[in-house]
């Protein structure tokens, strides 16, 4: 599994479902009103409004809480954010790519430097990572919406890449996971909303083009960098092209 679907899996087994909802919400709302700030309330005449509405909805957030944040995106009152993107090193040589939407550039480099300083990685370049991701739609969907054959089929005529299927846990259901060019992951998401309603997330994501394995003491290492790094304020998002053994999850206890 790729190394976000791992961390997700890992995340949950350790009990931190509470704190992350709430920074998940919180991180919907900043991202619907930076969407609507940017590109004015209308989700019909603004795609990536549109787009966070979708994700918030299928994340069950609340109607009431989704209008807030628009409302407070058209009246003025929402900080004026830019979307930052800072690539860098992890245990074992893995790439990571971190996104942020900040009020403030400068806390919010030192806040990725520091988790990734302390954490067994280090800071790069712009580019030196990016390089080895592919920046793709990806839309996803519970498995109970639809058997693998019917998902597939629907999904391509929408005009998708590639649909896999992930199993679930004894805790959760598994997903259909559909990945598209990313100009025609707002034309997709549209096709599949008519079809199965709106999906459980849809986004613009840097996939892995392959997986570096992480093994022994530094699957640990990674996953406090990996903790560190979801843990600051201004970000949105983590990517990584890791791959970590169902062994030395068990072993994180």
């Amino acid at each position: 599994m790729a190394g976000h679907s791992k961390w997700a899996n890992i995340q949950h087994r350790k009990g931190r479902q509470d704190k992350l909802r709430s920074k998940l919400f919180s991180r919907l709302s900043k991202e619907i009103s930076i969407a609507a700030k940017m590109g004015g309330p209308d989700p019909d005449a603004n795609p990536r409004l549109r787009l966070a509405i979708a994700n918030a909805k299928g994340q069950s957030m609340p109607k009431d809480n989704i209008q807030r944040a628009i409302d407070k995106a058209s009246g003025g009152d929402s900080e004026a954010y830019e979307d930052i993107r800072y690539e860098g090193f992890g245990p074992a040589g893995i790439g990571v790519i971190v996104e942020v939407s900040t009020d403030n550039r400068n806390r919010a480099a030192a806040e990725v430097r520091t988790a990734f300083a302390k954490n067994g990685g280090n800071m790069g370049e712009t580019g030196s990572v990016a390089f080895m991701f592919d920046n793709v739609g990806e839309i996803r969907y519970p498995l109970s919406k639809a058997d693998e054959d019917t998902m597939m089929e629907a999904a391509i005529e929408a005009g998708a890449e590639d649909v896999t299927s992930e199993a679930g846990t004894e805790d959760e259901e598994g997903e259909h996971i559909i990945y598209t060019a990313r100009e025609d992951l707002m034309d997709v998401v549209t096709a599949l909303s008519g079809t199965f309603d709106d999906p459980s997330s849809a986004k613009l994501i840097w996939k892995p083009q392959n997986l570096i394995e992480v093994t022994g003491d530094k699957v640990a290492t990674l996953m406090k960098m990996m903790e560190a790094l979801e843990d600051c304020d201004d970000v949105q998002n983590v990517y990584a092209n890791f791959d970590v053994s169902d062994e030395d999850m068990a072993a994180l206890g």
